[in-house]
């Protein structure tokens, strides 16, 4: 059987503020059998996660293409992958049966073509929605988790402010420090992620970053004693006011610079004497690195959402034809929680 397979490609390297403009979509004709011997696998794309970190991905150069496979770089017209969720249609792996549902990285189309070896698993649905496995069960949450208690090891009772706290990774970040037992604050762009943060995460305060003309100050207000944890997602003017206000031995946890991603001119530069008579740290991390507490990361998790505890933010998009706009809206802070489209029913 022979389908025609739609696939998202970009149309040239992005260096600046992506726009749809930018992308193109492509069709071809693709068998859904495998011949003899090939030691591959068709799947059918259900869901795909859409990240900031892809559009450095898409720079003609940014330091992070060389440091991990994950970040390498993608060329105008070809195919881009990202992490999403599948179903198999033809299988030439002995280890995956037609039907079996999987994650890992596929492709921006309504078809990819996996190979041995590739990043895939099988997915134990444990009776959640298919689309928690993209992020509340995935890369996201994982990175939420082990970036709060690994990075930042936090103590109960501790300060702690979290930036694009209404995102994929900040809104779970919040949560599980607010369930650990410390005081949360959280920034978003707008006075309805701002309500949703208190309202329906929990978060002990929140304001809107927007109207805040000095962040030094704001900050100062709702930490009058200081900031032990700073989980960094957005870098430039908000790191430098989470350091300046930050206690003896605080932490950041470095997640992302999305502020800085869409500007080569725009760079933190925070006070160093800060970090250095503070003896605050500041560790960069990626989920990946954290593997060997993925079985805790899933329980904890699973055991928050099934008690009603964890709140999980979903924002889906539906149809592979609303990848650009999904994509270019988180550079202008379009979602609330993970963003991922939808492109079939299961």
């Amino acid at each position: 059987m022979e389908v025609t397979n739609r696939y998202v490609v970009m149309r040239n390297h992005i260096d600046g503020t992506p726009q749809e403009s930018d992308f193109e979509l492509k069709t071809e004709a693709l068998s859904l059998s495998i011949e003899p011997g090939k030691k591959e696998l068709i799947v059918k794309n259900l869901y795909l996660s859409i990240d900031p970190y892809q559009l450095n991905r898409m720079k003609q150069k940014s330091s992070s293409q060389e440091t991990t496979s994950f970040a390498r770089a993608v060329k105008p017209f070809e195919a881009i992958d990202a992490y999403g969720v599948a179903r198999v249609v033809a299988s030439g792996i002995p280890a995956f049966k037609e039907d079996d549902l999987v994650a890992g990285l596929l492709t921006w189309g309504e078809y990819s073509i996996v190979k041995e070896g590739g990043l895939l698993n099988k997915v134990d649905n444990i009776g959640f929605p298919i689309s928690h496995h993209v992020g509340v069960l995935a890369f996201s949450g994982l990175t939420a988790y082990a970036g709060f208690f690994e990075i930042c090891k936090p103590k109960q009772g501790e300060k702690v402010f979290v930036s694009a706290a209404s995102g994929s990774v900040g809104s779970l970040v919040g949560q599980y420090a607010k369930l650990f037992g410390c005081y949360v604050v959280g920034c978003a762009s707008s006075q309805k992620k701002v309500d949703l943060l208190k309202q329906k995460l929990g978060f002990d305060e929140a304001f809107n970053y927007k109207e805040e003309t000095d962040l030094k100050s704001t900050l100062k207000r709702y930490f009058p004693d200081g900031i032990d944890i700073y989980f960094d997602n957005v870098g430039a003017e908000m790191l430098e006011a989470a350091v300046e206000n930050m206690n003896t031995f605080g932490r950041v946890a470095v997640c992302g610079v999305i502020s800085e991603y869409t500007d080569k001119g725009r760079r933190a530069a925070p006070n160093m004497v800060d970090v250095i008579y503070k003896r605050i740290t500041m560790q960069g991390f990626l989920a990946g690195d954290h593997m060997k507490v993925y079985k805790d990361f899933i329980s904890d998790t699973v055991e928050h959402i099934q008690a009603g505890k964890l709140q999980v933010l979903e924002d889906i998009s539906h149809g592979l034809e609303s990848i650009p706009s999904a994509f270019v809206g988180l550079f202008r802070g379009d979602n609330i929680g993970k963003k991922m489209v939808q492109l079939a029913d299961d």
